[in-house]
């Protein structure tokens, strides 16, 4: 009887999947947030022994020179709204350098399961018969928020968190963001947004039907690297303070009570300063 737990078990190809004597390896490797000092042991360990890394825009140069100094390095961008390598290319990259013996890494920003479209190049890789394994990053809705000193839970202020895409998959439709303002407000959630900057004057508006005005506001760009930027402010105030400060992608938006105590403190010292 096989008593080893499903993640693991030895992989089996994909049925009807092509037979090819798979010598290679492919991992998809979360990189964090950018800091390098936040990376997982494991994702440094397959960094280092990867003979081709297919690297994410968001990734930072830091991590990247982890690599060892004979490994190919392929930039394949995937930033919010710039030009990236198609996906189907990189899957089919991947598949075809597993085959020929090449040690593949994917690297991605944050998590490659948090919006890293990390679950639709697993299925590709499994459905060619390829075996994959995944390593873990902290993702940027959690860095973001530390960064900042404050948490994304408090037993007083927030119950649990919302992580949510704010830029829904082109053909199809986006989050209920009023529904969703009506059930954090009333379960006491902390809501995270990604890639929501584009859609902010929107979001900020359809949150408003669910969520007091007064409600504190995260806006956190860069996280973990020294071009780190952020900004506090009141919901209502959301769309004009990310026009002020100039904050852009790649950035996070976190919305919730449990930022009260450091938007209060942001707002005294803007009090002094006045």
């Amino acid at each position: 009887m096989n008593t080893l737990p499903p993640a693991a078990r030895p992989f089996s190809p994909a049925a009807g999947a092509a037979p090819h004597p798979i010598v290679g390896r492919c991992t998809l490797v979360g990189a964090g947030p950018g800091d390098p000092e936040l990376l997982t042991l494991k994702a440094a360990r397959a960094i280092a022994r990867a003979t081709l890394l297919l690297v994410d825009d968001l990734v930072s140069d830091d991590i990247v020179a982890l690599a060892a100094p004979g490994a190919r390095v392929i930039h394949v961008g995937k930033r919010g709204g710039c030009r990236s390598t198609a996906q189907s290319f990189i899957e089919k990259l991947m598949i075809q350098a597993v085959r020929e013996g090449e040690q593949v890494v994917r690297l991605k920003g944050g998590d490659p399961f948090v919006f890293g479209r990390g679950g639709e190049e697993v299925e590709h890789l499994r459905a060619a018969g390829i075996e994959v394994e995944v390593v873990n990053g902290i993702t940027a809705g959690l860095a973001a928020v530390t960064a900042l000193g404050a948490p994304l839970t408090h037993r007083d202020h927030a119950h649990g968190v919302v992580f949510i895409t704010g830029h829904a998959k082109p053909g199809s439709n986006g989050p209920d963001w009023r529904a969703l303002a009506q059930t954090c407000h009333a379960a006491r959630l902390t809501l995270v947004i990604y890639m929501g900057v584009q859609a902010a004057a929107q979001i900020q508006a359809d949150l408003l039907t669910g969520l007091p005005a007064s409600t504190p506001v995260a806006l956190v760009q860069h996280a973990t690297l020294a071009q780190q930027r952020h900004a506090l402010c009141e919901l209502q105030h959301l769309h004009s303070t990310l026009e002020r400060e100039g904050l852009g992608s790649p950035a996070v938006i976190v919305v919730g009570e449990v930022l009260q105590g450091l938007l209060a403190l942001a707002q005294t010292a803007q009090s002094r300063v006045a």
